[in-house]
């Protein structure tokens, strides 16, 4: 299989990117193999060590697929209030983007401001798919967010919505609530 082929495929799981780290260890590139590709034109850089294959339709929130790939880890999943925004559950809007990761990273990039990386295991019932990338479930970002601090009144608006509409279930909707009672 040519190496185009083989970026394609593996870009077509990821929205249309990959990271160099990818590329190298998965696909067996060199690195100077993708400095070539990205000077031709066959990858567009998207931030450091990210990649967008353009023979791909893109996303219009690739965003979030960004913040998933910088972690390097693959079992990193979108969460916290990102992932009650991504829900449509409460008007949350964050100022950063939520990523889980199972182990703690060292992410040293420039643009870390912009990104918040959370180390929590998630279990296989915590984690869905949103536009082809992990991300905790309603119920799991309502915990989390009764955590991080997220105001109570999105998180009553969440667990309302998300009960509503039938994506959190009325036994973690009553186990919500009480914790939210209790919050400090």
């Amino acid at each position: 299989m040519l190496a185009r082929e083989a970026l394609r495929e593996f870009a077509e799981e990821q929205n249309g990117m990959l990271t160099r780290r990818q590329a190298v260890e998965d696909l067996g590139l060199s690195s100077g193999a993708v400095d070539n590709l990205v000077a031709r034109g066959r990858l567009d850089r998207v931030a450091h060590g990210i990649y967008r294959y353009p023979h791909l339709p893109g996303m219009a929130d690739e965003q979030y697929q960004v913040a998933l790939l910088r972690t390097g880890d693959p079992d990193a999943a979108l969460s916290h209030e990102t992932a009650l925004q991504l829900h449509e559950l409460s008007d949350v809007n964050p100022a950063r983007y939520h990523v889980t990761v199972p182990q703690p990273l060292r992410i040293r990039r420039s643009d870390n401001d912009r990104y918040v990386v959370h180390v929590q295991p998630l279990t296989a019932r915590q984690v869905t798919w949103w536009h082809q990338m992990r991300i905790v479930t309603p119920a799991a970002a309502i915990e989390q967010c009764l955590v991080y601090g997220t105001p109570t009144y999105l998180l009553r608006q969440a667990i309302d919505q998300g009960q509503r509409i039938g994506s959190v279930r009325n036994d973690d909707a009553t186990r919500l609530r009480a914790a939210l009672e209790t919050r400090t």
